[in-house]
């Protein structure tokens, strides 16, 4: 990506770049404030999370994601969800022999966490193709790239399957806040622990959620996990003898985060706001969108090689993510992130327009 990140640069009124998904803007004040007022941390933080924090987690997928069964054993907070993807397979001693199933479209830690545990990856969709040597499957709804959002009876599928080849079946569920055109612009987007999904079992079925999206904390790295107890009590174990506890006060900045809707219907609000103005610009300049129902991306392809699309847009002085970086099965497809400024927006949507 150098060498079109320097030819967007140079464009007269400087780069707009939409490849990545870091949040620009500020991370809200009730949060800052509970994290100043936490400072005084002089004991080690627990690695389980306070019972404060567990609590706050609990609550909120009862108002949040119709999740009303968890308890404070059901939940684990993490550091970030990027190392939980990445390392999830080694803490549940996955390893030669075993397949860990992820999305077609993916961003790749999926795949490398599988490789750091020297098992196999395969990119399957299809509950029908996963082999009997599945250990474990990872969901991703909203997707990233795509923002393809899998309905309940998706969800009830895939579970249905893992639990025939009693494999551990995880949904990314990140950009769960993030829902665009019907039914997700009314509707809560369905979780992995939704009980039409699990019929009454946790067994085997994890969610995780990061607060990084949803509340612009991507630089506390702030995530956990919920569901089976069993597996969570594993993983926490691990966690333990591998110093993967969250720091004191980023606990209590989660608390203030978890407690207060408003922020979240606010950032919301500035991210749809954001894609009404770049979808139809990229629709006028000859793109095609697919799914992108939900999450931070627009998951577009104008029916040419990604890389062709990418150094056209970098001659606008517009950087956006290549299909081939998230799997083998997007040659035509560009990945265009809506976390940038609005004046960065607007400007993107004036030279696709143009």
């Amino acid at each position: 990506m150098v060498p079109f990140a320097e030819r967007a640069r140079a464009h007269a009124d400087g780069i707009v770049d939409l490849s990545i998904g870091s949040p620009a803007d500020a991370t809200p004040e009730v949060i800052r404030r509970a994290l100043a007022e936490a400072t005084d941390a002089h004991a080690y933080p627990q690695t389980a999370g306070t019972p404060e924090l567990r609590r706050a987690i609990v609550s909120w997928y009862a108002r949040r994601r119709s999740v009303t069964t968890l308890t404070e054993r059901n939940v684990l907070p993490t550091i970030g969800s990027k190392e939980l993807v990445a390392l999830m397979p080694f803490m549940l001693g996955l390893g030669e022999g075993d397949t860990i199933v992820h999305p077609r479209a993916a961003y790749p830690t999926y795949a490398i966490g599988a490789a750091i545990a020297g098992a196999n990856a395969l990119a399957s969709d299809d509950p029908l193709e996963w082999p009997d040597t599945t250990r474990l499957v990872w969901l991703n709804s909203p997707g990233n790239p795509d923002g393809r959002v899998l309905s309940v009876a998706e969800l009830r599928a895939a579970v249905q399957r893992a639990r025939e080849l009693d494999a551990v079946i995880v949904s990314d569920e990140c950009y769960a806040e993030l829902g665009w055109d019907a039914p997700w612009d009314t509707e809560p987007i369905p979780s992995i622990l939704d009980p039409r999904v699990i019929e009454g079992s946790l067994t085997n079925v994890i969610a995780i959620y990061s607060l990084s999206k949803q509340s612009n904390m991507a630089g506390y790295r702030a995530a956990f996990a919920a569901g089976d107890a069993d597996v969570l009590a594993r993983l926490l174990t691990v966690r333990k003898h591998a110093g993967l506890m969250l720091p004191a006060p980023l606990q209590s900045a989660m608390i203030a985060a978890l407690g207060d809707d408003e922020h979240v219907s606010v950032q919301r609000e500035r991210y749809r706001s954001r894609r009404r103005v770049l979808l139809p610009a990229l629709e006028l300049a000859g793109f095609r969108i697919d799914h992108s129902e939900a999450g931070l991306y627009l998951w577009a392809s104008e029916g040419r090689n990604a890389w062709e699309s990418v150094a056209r847009l970098a001659d606008l002085g517009i950087l956006a993510g290549p299909g081939p970086f998230y799997g083998d099965f997007f040659s035509e497809h560009v990945r265009f992130s809506l976390t940038a400024p609005d004046e960065r927006i607007a400007a993107a949507a004036a030279r696709l327009r143009e």
